[in-house]
């Protein structure tokens, strides 16, 4: 076939295992494989994440800034309190928690993503 799928999403970061391993406790998939240090893949079903590993990362700021996000995920929640209180416990930093049906996070990465109860 002529037409791609999409194979994974690709986060760059300083530490690849330790951020795989955020990931797959906060969307409650299997742990990564032990062993890879500067590529690190998490998977549910058909979906992938993949964490590369990279040498003096700097995260993106959020909103503007130096280094602006270009890119970030949207994960659906039913409980917005519970899923936000969980991810704070699993290492995520509030970002904004002004709007009513999503608030905004970065992963211990620095890495911006939404719980959305949309």
């Amino acid at each position: 076939m002529s037409v791609p799928t999409l194979g994974a999403v690709v986060l760059d970061c300083p530490d690849a295992p330790a951020l795989a391993a955020f990931y797959a406790a906060l969307l409650d998939w299997p742990a990564p494989e032990p062993g890879g240090d500067e590529w690190v893949s998490i998977k549910s079903g058909s979906a992938r994440i993949d964490f590369q590993q990279i040498e003096n990362y700097l995260a993106p700021t959020w909103p503007v800034g130096e280094r602006p996000q270009q890119f970030h995920l949207d994960l659906s929640v039913a409980d917005l309190p519970a899923a936000a209180e969980r991810a704070v416990g699993l290492g995520a930093k509030l970002l904004d928690d002004s709007a009513e049906t999503f608030w905004v996070y970065a992963d211990p990465a620095g890495h911006p993503f939404c719980l959305c109860a949309c």
